[in-house]
């Protein structure tokens, strides 16, 4: 007697296992770029938060000697430990009046290289740029 009911095997074929790859290919093409991106703005952010530090610590300085000339920089990286994102460095005119500009560079080797808004500065006037990404 030949059994005429079909019988079912469970699990997915071939095309369906195919086409849930395809949609997660999809989905991670679009999320990564973005992921990416807020990545870089909260090391800028991190970056812009290191710069106000160091800008408070120079005018610290600034009211007990009446000079920026001669203040060091307590940190010259963000984040100031591990991989590097931006580099500080301070410019200090002797004056008169006396003025500092600190300037903190993206770095290649911790990605922020591509960031769009670049090197960050800020100076004693409270002047930030690019202006836009503050």
């Amino acid at each position: 007697m030949i059994n005429s009911e079909r019988r079912y095997q469970k699990g997915f074929t071939l095309i369906e296992l195919m086409i849930v790859v395809v949609v997660i290919a999809i989905l991670a093409a679009i999320a990564y770029p973005s992921y990416q991106n807020q990545v870089r703005k909260s090391y800028r952010a991190d970056a812009q938060a290191d710069l106000m530090d160091l800008a408070s610590f120079l005018e610290r300085y600034y009211t007990e000697n009446n000079t920026f000339t001669g203040a060091v920089l307590p940190f010259s990286q963000t984040p100031r430990t591990g991989t590097a994102r931006y580099q500080i460095t301070n410019n200090i005119t002797a004056g008169p009046p006396s003025t500092f500009t600190l300037t903190a560079t993206a770095q290649a080797a911790g990605g922020q290289s591509s960031d769009s808004c670049g090197n960050l500065t800020l100076d004693s006037t409270g002047a930030k740029t690019p202006a836009n990404c503050w």
